[in-house]
């Protein structure tokens, strides 16, 4: 793709309803403080790569809103219905994408999780410069079912499949797997292991600020290691 002609676009829930699979570790509102601190961090990794042209959060949450704009990036509304839709993520990714492309013209589009933390922008650069310029192409995630990343090249529809399994559809309809270390891209926190994995590869400031203040990184090794064994640190 070429530099400056990618537009990023994250979807991100009502923070009351997000990160429920870390119930065991926080309480609700450092359950959304998390969300912002982790936002924040794969904001500011996107927008400080030089391929990046502009940086959109599609949300409902005003908090969430709020946080955006203080980071220089755009707010687009969750479309109506798509909250409550089995597939409002995708919906609401489309919907960007569709206003991006209405406002800029046929730019290249990059849709990402909004839980990145240990995000680098090197390795966000090395993915653009590796995607294809004539089909759509995705990175999947550390487990490698999920999707940490679609690119679509200008003129190429988005096609947005997040959800379960969401690397094999992307795949069935045609995306391009590119393959690269990107550990950072690749770990998307859902669970006490995925916060332990992110921890040990080292996380941007938000979320690593948040996360010595809670005094989480000794309390969730702790739990993962009882339930999983060690947690490797490098």
């Amino acid at each position: 793709m070429c530099p400056h002609s990618v537009h990023a676009v994250i979807a991100v829930k009502t923070l009351d309803s997000a990160k429920s699979r870390l119930a065991g570790v926080l309480p609700p509102a450092h359950r959304s403080r998390l969300v912002l601190a982790m936002l924040t961090d794969t904001v500011r990794a996107a927008a400080a790569v030089p391929a990046v042209a502009s940086v959109t959060v599609v949300t409902p949450d005003p908090v969430v809103a709020e946080t955006t704009r203080a980071l220089g990036a755009d707010v687009h509304p969750e479309p109506a219905g798509a909250g409550a839709d089995p597939d409002g993520l995708n919906i609401a990714l489309a919907d960007a994408a569709t206003a991006l492309r209405a406002r800029h013209g046929a730019v290249g589009l990059l849709a990402l999780q909004a839980d990145l933390p240990a995000l680098c922008p090197q390795e966000l650069s090395a993915v653009l410069a590796a995607a294809p310029r004539d089909t759509r192409a995705l990175v999947a995630d550390h487990a490698g079912t999920g999707t940490a990343a679609l690119l679509a090249p200008p003129g190429v529809p988005l096609l947005p499949r997040f959800g379960r399994d969401s690397a094999h559809r992307h795949r069935a309809e045609g995306a391009l797997e590119l393959h690269g270390e990107w550990p950072g891209l690749r770990h998307d926190v859902d669970t006490a292991a995925d916060l332990a994995a992110v921890q040990a590869l080292g996380t941007g400031h938000e979320t690593a600020g948040l996360l010595r203040e809670l005094g989480l990184p000794h309390r969730v090794r702790a739990m993962v290691t009882q339930v999983c064994g060690p947690v490797a640190t490098s």
